[in-house]
């Protein structure tokens, strides 16, 4: 059967400028890659190229040029689109995991007849919800309490805070001031450093933290560094994450060497950064097999993105709050039927 692609940029706004430690950002330019069957046209599979300016191996000048490339090759018939099959090698994804990622799910929603239904799960039937996280983005101490209440009245149970943007004592002080309200069997706390620690600090900073009883801390340095990651893995009093450190681990032999080499607490996995569905599936089972923790965040992508990846989250045996909250973050975001409910997101279809 043939195929036919096409897409559709959007710049999604947000309602604030979303801080990390590599700095603010007020909108998030995304494709839309839409699948049809020249037979039936009507029906219609969605996915989302997303990658993040700064942080993703594709975000470069040259990414709307690769779309229109597969677009041309797709359509030209000169590559044939299969569901169920991977994604044949004359794309030459392997540098464009965001591109990947979004041809993967829309295959996968155009096989479930483009309903944004990418898999039967119990969460994709609405019986059941996924743990989230709540997101404490960094700002300046006030604007992180403020959301810190917020969330607290939400129902969440586990909080993520954004570190290494203020100064070190007063992320501490906003640590304290959580404990004072909730110890650590009443709520679990992670931060996200962004690599934001130099190697030569980061044991102490960790000594540190680790007094308010933190679940993890992704990324307390920054990426590439892995005999400096080894060692803090090894003897840190903080359970170590790592997420910056997938981006551009292509090879399943790279990815075990990563793994045996760091030997990390837990792997963060996003599927825009780290090349879609079946990337991701495979960092699982190799993590799993060595006693690596795992969850799954999404990379502030529209609805259509984080839908996909819920779905995909939700085949498995969830026993941690995964990172799938983004979704409120826009003005103009994609209507979607995902909803959270006290600290759990929800397919209300």
């Amino acid at each position: 059967m043939s195929m036919n692609i096409s897409y559709t940029p959007h710049t999604l706004q947000f309602k604030f400028n979303a801080r990390t430690s590599r700095g603010a950002i007020s909108e998030h330019k995304v494709y839309f890659v839409n699948l049809w069957q020249e037979r039936a046209p009507e029906t219609i599979g969605v996915g989302e190229c997303a990658p993040l300016a700064g942080l993703s191996i594709d975000d470069r000048p040259d990414l709307e040029q690769k779309l229109q490339e597969v677009v041309q090759l797709v359509n030209g018939q000169q590559v044939q689109l299969q569901a169920e099959k991977p994604l044949p090698e004359e794309l030459q994804l392997q540098e464009w995991p965001a591109l990947r990622f979004a041809l993967e799910t829309a295959l996968l929603d155009l096989q479930h007849g483009g309903r944004r239904l990418l898999y039967d799960n119990a969460f994709s039937r609405g019986e059941a919800g996924i743990p989230i996280n709540g997101l404490i983005w960094m700002g300046d101490s006030r604007f992180m309490q403020e959301q810190i209440e917020k969330k607290l009245k939400e129902g969440y149970s586990c909080l993520k805070l954004k570190i290494g943007g203020l100064d070190f004592v007063q992320e501490l002080e906003i640590l304290q001031s959580i404990r004072e309200v909730a110890n650590a069997q009443e709520l679990t706390v992670r931060v996200d450093a962004n690599g934001a620690f130099s190697p030569q600090e980061a044991y102490k900073k960790l000594e540190r933290l680790a007094r308010y009883e933190l679940h993890s801390i992704e990324q307390p340095i920054r990426q590439g560094q892995h005999e400096a990651m080894a060692q803090l893995c090894a003897y840190t009093p903080v359970p170590i994450a790592l997420d910056e450190e997938l981006i551009g681990v292509q090879q399943p032999e790279e990815k075990v060497a990563l793994l045996e080499n760091i030997n990390p607490q837990y792997i963060i996995l996003k599927p825009t950064l780290v090349g879609g569905l079946a990337a991701s599936a495979e960092w699982i089972e190799l993590a799993e097999a060595r006693d690596i923790g795992w969850w799954v965040t999404s990379a502030l992508e529209s609805n259509i993105g984080l839908n996909a990846i819920s779905q995909f989250t939700a085949n498995y045996d969830i026993t941690m709050p995964q990172g799938l909250g983004t979704g409120q973050l826009y003005h103009n975001n994609i209507p979607s039927a995902l909803q959270i409910e006290q600290g759990q997101l929800w397919y209300r279809g």
